[in-house]
């Protein structure tokens, strides 16, 4: 089959589609399915075709919407019953420079005239993201524009206020001020990616005089893969563990055979430089809230002497486990999720080894196994592959690996007591549980759509969704955060139900399962039957749809004394709670404490 991971056969992807699409939908993956609207400035089936198969390799099933050639903006911007009754999830509009060089500056235009040809087509634009987001409120992702096959003035065409390269570049500016302010609204940054074809292979007039192509049929497959990354991130399905090996990995040589001064790391050679340059890429990642795991063929000591390299930048207190033995990776890498109660579908892992990427992809269904051959390219692999790519980020990013660590440590500490509420109270634990709160908005759309194990209905919401659940009035929505004297946890469950009449019925209810059996189930719950007797509630109805991976909490409500009012033939369950006679079943978090 062909690979839909960087670097992936152009030619492959092409000429086996079909086939390739076929093994996908074959090959035992359950996948989510989403509605996807392709908008186009230029001709899409293409594009559409090899989105799809990316797609579908990151567990996504999607249905497409594509406008007529070059009807982007009678599709967004007139009724469309088509489109309305497609409901759209995601909608991606593809315009390129082909949709304004007819707008680019003349050479006898004067100041204003440039300024308002600029003022032109970037309202053109807003005004159809704006009715699209109010139509059918979903993410929309908009291309910015590549650069100009040529540049009529030459260097000059990037100051001067008549050069194709300056209008374009101040176009762009304005769409990545208006992603900053905008919520739901992503940029799919072509420009970056014809930067990386090549604009003399990128601008190609056969494919546009004769197909409409906004590129050459080569880049295409450059361009969905891009786009793909978005709409993963968009519905969760992104990587959150980097777990690297170590020797000729992170550094050159083997710390066991060459000792820690053999090894090659830092500025002494070329290749000490790709490592070190491998390493200061990774603690970048880590900065943005990547995981960063060790799994490596070695003894514990000569792992940590290697990674206390005075040259090295990643030290042994940037990984949250360390895995150095001599048991084989595919265990450590499972016994590493296992310790840090993530899916092992979450993890990439980096080894320079064949035969150890192979073992591992055979072994372990849904981890991404890159190919990183030479150290020169370990960087653009990664990087490339989009495993990570950011589309919202929270507060709580930026702590996670603090959080995952403290994490291991409290499971250790568990390990000290033979009684388990013992435990828990010795972890002085304090909730904060709350309707939801506009600086929590992102993190809370990231736990919609990331978590699986613990998510009764694994129902997802968009920024938007969240935001308008809130202000509608007919909703209960909680938040709750979790400290303890490991550390703060951060945002790690929600509640939201909708209130009809004098019954709550729950819509979502998730928790992360970094905070799994610490009763953070229990205070939610406390928190829910609070809030509904103060609005005269009297029932709260549950539900629970089986998924491949929440069968954790099929029996959640049952637990919660909850009683079973339906069942079908799938499983799906419904539940009730007289909230009169409840009783309180946390007592071990201290909840809202400060108030």
């Amino acid at each position: 089959m062909a690979r839909t991971d960087y670097p992936f056969d152009i030619a492959a992807l092409t000429d086996y589609r079909r086939r390739t699409k076929r093994e996908l939908l074959n090959d035992g993956t359950k996948r989510i399915k989403k509605n996807i609207a392709v908008l186009g400035g230029s001709t899409t089936p293409d594009i559409i075709k090899t989105l799809e198969l990316f797609l579908l390799s990151e567990g996504i099933e999607p249905v497409f919407y594509e406008s007529e050639y070059n009807r982007f903006w009678q599709d967004a911007m007139f009724d469309n019953p088509e489109l309305t009754e497609f409901k759209p999830d995601v909608i991606y509009i593809h315009t390129s420079y082909r949709n304004i060089s007819s707008f680019l500056p003349e050479a006898n235009d004067e100041y204003q005239l440039v300024e308002n040809k600029l003022n032109e087509r970037y309202d053109y634009y807003v005004k159809m993201w704006q009715r699209l987001s109010s139509v059918y409120n979903c993410p929309i992702i908009q291309n910015n524009f590549e650069l100009p096959p040529y540049r009529l003035f030459g260097n000059k065409d990037f100051s001067d206020i008549h050069g194709g390269v300056n209008f374009i570049n101040e176009l762009n500016r304005r769409f990545s001020q208006y992603a900053r302010e905008n919520q739901g609204f992503y940029i799919c940054d072509l420009n970056y990616v014809a930067s990386c074809f090549g604009l003399d292979r990128w601008h190609d007039e056969q494919a546009w005089c004769m197909y409409k192509y906004a590129c050459c049929l080569d880049a295409i497959p450059y361009v969905a893969f891009n786009l793909s990354h978005i709409i993963k991130s968009l519905f969760g399905k992104n990587k959150k563990v980097l777990a690297l090996d170590l020797d000729n990995t992170l550094w050159g040589g083997v710390v066991g055979d060459d000792g820690v001064e053999g090894i090659e790391i830092g500025e002494e050679t070329a290749n000490a430089e790709c490592f070190k340059g491998f390493q200061e890429y990774v603690k970048k990642q880590k900065s943005i809230g990547i995981m960063l795991t060790v799994a490596s063929k070695n003894d514990h000591e000569n792992a940590i002497s290697g990674l206390n390299h005075p040259d090295g930048v990643l030290k042994p207190e940037d990984f949250i486990v360390i895995k150095a033995n001599w048991e084989t990776k595919d265990r450590n890498l499972v016994a590493t999720a296992n310790e840090m109660d993530l899916g092992i579908d979450s993890f990439v892992f980096a080894d320079d080894n064949p035969t150890e990427r192979a073992l591992v992809e055979k072994s372990i269904s849904g981890i991404a196994v890159p190919k990183m051959d030479m150290p020169i390219d370990y960087i653009r692999t990664i990087d490339r592959n989009g495993y990570f790519e950011v589309t919202n980020f929270s507060a709580d990013d930026l702590k996670r690996n603090d959080m995952y660590k403290a994490n291991v440590l409290r499971n250790e500490q568990s390990a000290t007591f033979t009684d388990y509420n013992e435990y828990l109270l010795s972890l002085e634990m304090k909730g904060e549980i709350k309707e939801f709160s506009p600086l929590y908005i992102p993190r809370i759309t990231q736990l919609t759509n990331k978590s699986n194990q613990f998510n009764l209905t694994t129902k997802r919401y968009t920024q938007q969704e969240i935001e308008s659940t809130v202000s509608d009035g007919n909703h209960i929505t909680l938040y709750g955060k979790l400290s303890d004297v490991f550390g703060d946890n951060g945002v790690v469950s929600v509640v939201i139900g909708e209130i009809k009449g004098n019954t709550c019925d729950i819509d979502l209810w998730l928790m992360s399962c970094r905070v799994l059996k610490k009763n953070m189930e229990f205070a939610m719950l406390d928190t829910l039957v609070s809030e509904c007797k103060k609005r005269d509630i009297n029932t709260i109805i549950g539900h629970y749809y089986p998924t491949a991976k929440n069968g954790m909490v099929k029996n959640l409500f049952s637990d919660f004394g909850f009683t079973k009012i339906s069942e079908d033939e799938s499983g799906n369950t419904g539940w009730s709670l007289s909230v009169t006679d409840y009783k309180n079943q946390n007592h071990v978090i201290n909840v809202n404490s400060e108030e």
